[in-house]
């Protein structure tokens, strides 16, 4: 059975808000594993991902997960976070090292009374309360990390930490997941790998965000954009074609959950779930 997840990030105006809403009332009746709501490098949005998760938890019947880092705030700092979460119903947190606030690409240093990494966040999680936790993972090695040995390393030490699961960044070249999966069990790491699935809106957004993770883009997918930067209904159909044809080809290697990047927007999402089998539920509204 193919399982769908997807992720948001908090709204910054009213009229965001008013997007991401109508975006998660279109996808709620997909009936997803859970969803996601990001948090801004050094902890840069972490009022506005809580109030986010604690909306979607009492007016939806979504499983909301709450993303966390531990760049630039004490144990102590995160602990309090960690607590208000599982307060406010939340029971999945996706933990992350995270960026510094001058953001990607500025050198990391832990918190001098912080969690080192990702995967001692993931035992101070585990430690406080019985949370179940996402981690990140890197098809074309994380930055930071000096090779594949030192990448995979740290992807074990967060499974040994208690992480339920691994999501990808995202990428477009299946190849790649497919190599990392094969790196990952070789390395007798038992985790569900779930592959982070972006559509691509915007090319020059992706190609920023890309440049900025260490992400790379094929010049086939380029090209197919060349020339339609101001044809936003071209550009929509040639995303939703690049995004069918690897979610597809994804299916056919076996992978039957993703992970999917929304940009907190609906519709291309909407339309993937749908190729790969996912049917809309009525669902009764969630209780007071």
């Amino acid at each position: 059975m193919t399982r769908v997840s997807f992720e948001f990030f908090p709204p910054k105006s009213d009229a965001m808000e008013q997007t991401l809403w109508a975006t998660i009332q279109k996808l709620e009746p997909l009936q997803p594993d859970f969803v996601s709501v990001t948090y801004g490098a050094g902890g840069s949005t972490r009022e506005r991902t809580h109030r986010t998760v604690k909306r979607i938890v009492d007016e939806t019947n979504l499983k909301a997960a709450a993303h966390l880092t531990c760049v630039a705030a004490s144990k102590e700092e995160v602990n309090a976070v960690i607590r208000d979460y599982w307060d406010a119903g939340v029971r999945h947190i996706v933990a992350l090292r995270g960026d510094m606030p001058d953001g990607p690409g500025t050198p990391y240093k832990p918190h001098a009374d912080g969690y080192a990494n990702g995967a001692e966040l993931t035992a101070g999680i585990k430690s406080i309360a019985p949370f179940e936790v996402s981690v990140s993972a890197y098809p074309e090695c994380h930055p930071d990390s000096a090779n594949w040995d030192a990448d995979i390393d740290q992807l074990e030490r967060k499974v040994d930490a208690g992480a339920d699961r691994a999501i990808t960044q995202f990428f477009f070249d299946n190849d790649l997941f497919e190599a990392y999966r094969e790196r990952v069990a070789r390395r007798g790491i038992k985790v569900d790998i779930v592959p982070g699935i972006v559509p691509i809106l915007s090319f020059k957004q992706i190609k920023r965000f890309a440049e900025m993770c260490g992400a790379s883009i094929p010049d086939r997918l380029a090209d197919r954009f060349e020339g339609l930067d101001d044809d936003a209904e071209q550009r929509m159909l040639v995303a939703a074609a690049i995004a069918a044809e690897q979610v597809l080809d994804l299916q056919a290697r076996g992978v039957d959950t993703f992970h999917f990047y929304t940009m907190n927007r609906a519709e291309l999402v909407y339309a993937l779930c749908r190729l790969i089998g996912i049917n809309p539920v009525a669902q009764a509204a969630a209780a007071a």
